[in-house]
């Protein structure tokens, strides 16, 4: 059986640079399937994983797949996409959950549009 590996291999040293010393962010804004959206290029200066970020995200990008393109903990991806949230370089959208069973359309109605979709 082979020994199990730490999830977070990442090197403690660095994390800590990489997040001004934070270990939480300062607001739960970012779930793991929060929508990511880059507002702007890269600007020079900024830090490299911010620049990677807005990189990936030009197209909508969930936390955890960003998180898993730059090898980071969650807790530091959550922590940079604060900082981007702050200075206006990206948005944020979490997915719309419905409200509730009496929001969701009829089924009647959607047994009429089956047989609509069926005949045509």
């Amino acid at each position: 059986m082979t020994p199990r590996r730490p999830v977070d291999t990442g090197d403690p040293d660095r994390l800590y640079t990489v997040t001004g010393g934070r270990s939480r962010a300062d607001d739960d804004s970012f779930d793991l399937v929060t929508l990511v959206v880059s507002e702007c290029e890269p600007t020079a200066g900024m830090q490299s994983e911010h620049v990677r970020i807005l990189e990936l995200c030009r197209h909508p990008s969930a936390v955890v797949e960003i998180a898993a393109e730059l090898k980071l903990p969650i807790t530091v991806v959550r922590i940079l996409l604060g900082d981007l949230l702050a200075m206006g370089r990206i948005t944020a959208r979490h997915p719309r959950a419905a409200d509730s069973v009496a929001s969701m359309p009829d089924s009647a109605l959607l047994k009429e549009v089956l047989h609509g979709l069926r005949n045509l």
